[in-house]
């Protein structure tokens, strides 16, 4: 009857979801790790079909501590994994839920030596070459990583900044809706991969260049000071500041919750350093939470 109905009918519980994949040895197992040390109940190596019927069990299951915050690591060795996670997503959206995916990424070098280091085959190798798989993966994974939420470039990385970065874009719930990464990086080792924005900073005179400035870095007050005092260096970041207002705002509507902002000079380690520290108390609000990586800081 439908009084009956109504008493048997399980109750949704508020539910995030995140879904972790991208390249093989770009750092899905540490990603997963840190989100379970955080506090969410991690699924990993989930079949993508699987999804569906994992969201449904953990929302509607008695618990004593409800589940409310969901992530499965996904990769391409599942089969079908394309089309089935695709299929997923879509019935998800259609249910209501807003999974965030999770991209992680790497440059072909960087892959190819962190194989070589562990001395292990790529999933996707078969008989060829260790690059072979990594290209074939990267062509399936393509609109895949277009359609992600979320890219991180684990490059340049170490586990310690990957473990910060991922503890800082899923902090708890309850803070600033959208976070904001201001990334240092030198232009001599590349421009960051899951880079949203991406800013020069060599407009501005070099600290390099004067001997009592050389061996500080942006860090430090002498040089933050130096930079700050140059023509153009305020008027920067107000107009950053502009910009990013009315993009923040579009991204909270949207449901984006995280942003990179890439801060470039020769070396990463005077001006992009002093103006990401800058940039990140300039835009940081009630609702917009920022954070700093240094990725080429000690490269010299």
């Amino acid at each position: 009857m439908p009084e009956a109905d109504a008493q048997t009918t399980p109750t949704r519980a508020p539910l995030e979801l995140v879904i972790v994949t991208g390249m093989s040895g770009a750092g899905r197992t540490t990603a997963g790790n840190v989100l379970e040390d955080s506090g969410w109940y991690v699924v990993d190596n989930l079949p993508p079909h699987l999804l569906v019927p994992l969201t449904e069990l953990a929302s509607t299951a008695e618990r004593t501590t409800p589940i409310t915050r969901i992530a499965a690591v996904v990769d391409v060795r599942a089969r079908g994994f394309f089309a089935h996670l695709q299929q997923s997503l879509g019935e998800l959206r259609e249910r209501g839920w807003q999974p965030n995916l999770v991209f992680l990424d790497a440059t072909d070098e960087a892959l190819v030596r962190r194989f070589e280091s562990v001395r292990r085959p790529h999933p996707l190798q078969g008989e060829g070459r260790l690059l072979d798989g990594i290209v074939r993966e990267r062509d399936l994974l393509e609109d895949l990583r277009a359609d992600a939420q979320v890219v991180i470039d684990t490059s340049g990385l170490n586990v310690h900044q990957l473990t910060k970065k991922m503890s800082q874009v899923f902090a708890e719930p309850g803070g600033p809706k959208v976070r904001i990464a201001l990334m240092s990086f030198g232009f001599k080792y590349g421009v960051p991969l899951d880079a949203d924005f991406v800013f020069d900073m060599r407009f501005l005179p070099n600290p390099f260049w004067i001997p009592e400035l050389r061996n500080f870095s942006g860090r430090d007050a002498p040089v933050a000071e130096f930079v700050m005092a140059q023509e153009g260096a305020p008027e920067f970041i107000d107009r950053v500041v502009d910009l990013m207002r009315p993009v923040t705002a579009g991204y909270i509507r949207e449901g984006r919750r995280y942003v990179t902002i890439a801060v470039g000079c020769t070396g990463g380690k005077h001006r992009s350093v002093a103006m990401a520290e800058a940039l990140a108390v300039a835009l940081g609000s009630t609702d917009v939470g920022t954070f700093v990586v240094h990725r080429d800081l000690g490269q010299e």
